[in-house]
């Protein structure tokens, strides 16, 4: 059985035989392409789990490819670069990246990465089946987000990481704690995550994202999900 479809996306050949020969033995399904618009040729054609981008190309570059493969698909991107400043990460993530690989990178970062990309969290029991707010509607079995009236499209990291404060509703969830229940335990440190992803989510569920009511930062601590209680 295999353990995932990965679209491998780089222009230079020796990344993309290196990465099939890392990856298929491992279990997973590997396709090519060499340029963004290949990619999202490939994207309609194989319907991957994953791609692995890299951000370097010419044409069409890394971050504009992210950016057309997150307007029509919720598939995890996993960005390889070489650069490795603060502000890079951010646009990778920006543009809809789910986590960003510094090359030179060793195999078991690689796969390690790979598996926190896919990974879901689990449907707790104790968890409703939905949540029902002013205006804002969460069903948690269909993974599906409804704001009046209207069903959008979040991606599954941006789901995970709603549904997994809206299970800690009212309670203050730590940047490391948040992290490693949502990416995995080998994160804790990469806080631009969640300032990303946070940012997303308000854009997509709140009516001012500025100032938002449900999603609210703790300065230096992490974030809540705040439920107003009926008096």
């Amino acid at each position: 059985m295999t353990q995932g479809r990965i679209l491998v996306v780089d222009d230079e050949p020796q990344i993309r035989r290196t990465l099939r020969a890392v990856l298929i033995p491992h279990g997973y399904t590997v396709f090519e392409a060499r340029s963004g618009e290949e990619a999202l040729a490939a994207l309609r054609q194989e319907q991957p789990d994953l791609v692995l981008l890299d951000l370097n190309m010419p044409g069409m570059g890394g971050l504009d490819a992210c950016r057309a493969i997150r307007e029509n698909s919720d598939v995890a991107i996993l960005v390889l670069t070489v650069r490795d400043a603060e502000n890079d990460k951010v646009q990778a993530l920006d543009a809809g990246a789910d986590d960003y690989v510094i090359k030179p990178f060793g195999t078991p970062e690689l796969l390690a990465r790979i598996r926190a990309a896919l990974r879901r969290l689990p449907v707790s029991p104790d968890v409703p089946p939905s949540l029902e707010l002013e205006g804002l509607t969460i069903d948690f079995a269909a993974r599906q987000v409804t704001v009046a009236g209207k069903v959008l499209r979040l991606t599954p990291k941006e789901f995970d990481l709603l549904r997994y404060l809206t299970s800690n509703a009212n309670e203050v969830v730590p940047h490391r704690k948040l992290l490693q229940a949502v990416w995995g335990p080998d994160y804790g440190n990469e806080v631009e995550y969640l300032r990303v992803f946070v940012n997303h989510l308000r854009k997509k569920i709140e009516r001012h994202p500025g100032t938002p009511k449900y999603l609210v930062t703790e300065p230096w601590v992490g974030y809540r999900f705040v439920i107003q209680k009926n008096k």
